[in-house]
């Protein structure tokens, strides 16, 4: 039985047998000893993405540590207010933190007191209203109950096992964005994200 540890653009988490090609964390535990989870969704406001290997370290997820959760990819992860891993992405981690600040980089805690304010409204996802034609690729929007990702002219839905449905992207909308604006900032100035293949 899948545990309920893949995360979706709008920041939910539930059950898949697909692991993504990311994992994360939300800053430590929030699962019981019988790897389930209570009401919280998140240990501290230090959400980060992480490689799936790393110095051949092996875990068992969902034990004793930190509750381990799953990306389809890193547009998944921004989309979701997760940022790069300082350990184990560290090259990424630095190019985020800079193009965040621009200039001199951004301290983690700084930039993940900053994301908090902006990923939740109260205990549910925070949208941001924004016109699509200002959005660089890696945003993701919401139409409806369905995520989509913005990529060139297209727009491509979100599923756990990939990307699908292309469709053109329209003009002068107001839409809602998943994707924080402060990482929506970062992807403008520059910083390319990692996108599942079958986005193209």
């Amino acid at each position: 039985m899948p545990l309920q540890n893949r995360v979706d653009p709008f920041g939910g988490l539930f059950a898949e047998r697909a692991r993504g090609l990311l994992m994360g964390n939300r800053g430590g535990r929030f699962h019981d000893r019988e790897r389930r989870l209570g009401a919280r969704r998140w240990a501290s406001k230090r959400w980060i993405c992480c490689r799936l290997q790393f110095k051949d370290r092996q875990r068992k997820v969902w034990g004793d540590g930190y509750t381990e959760l799953f990306f389809l990819d890193e547009v998944t992860g921004f989309a979701a207010a997760h940022r790069p891993c300082f350990e184990c992405r560290r090259r990424d981690a630095e190019r985020f933190a800079t193009l965040f600040a621009r200039g001199e980089p951004m301290r983690a805690a700084a930039m993940d007191e900053r994301l908090h304010g902006e990923r939740l409204d109260g205990k549910a996802k925070r949208l941001h209203r924004r016109i699509i034609d200002t959005l660089p690729d890696g945003a993701m929007i919401a139409i409806g109950d369905d995520a989509f990702a913005v990529r060139g002219q297209s727009l491509l839905r979100w599923t756990p096992s990939g990307y699908v449905d292309e469709r053109p992207r329209p003009r002068a909308r107001r839409v809602d964005v998943l994707t924080p604006p402060s990482i929506i900032t970062v992807l403008k100035r520059g910083y390319r994200p990692f996108w599942h293949p079958s986005a193209g």
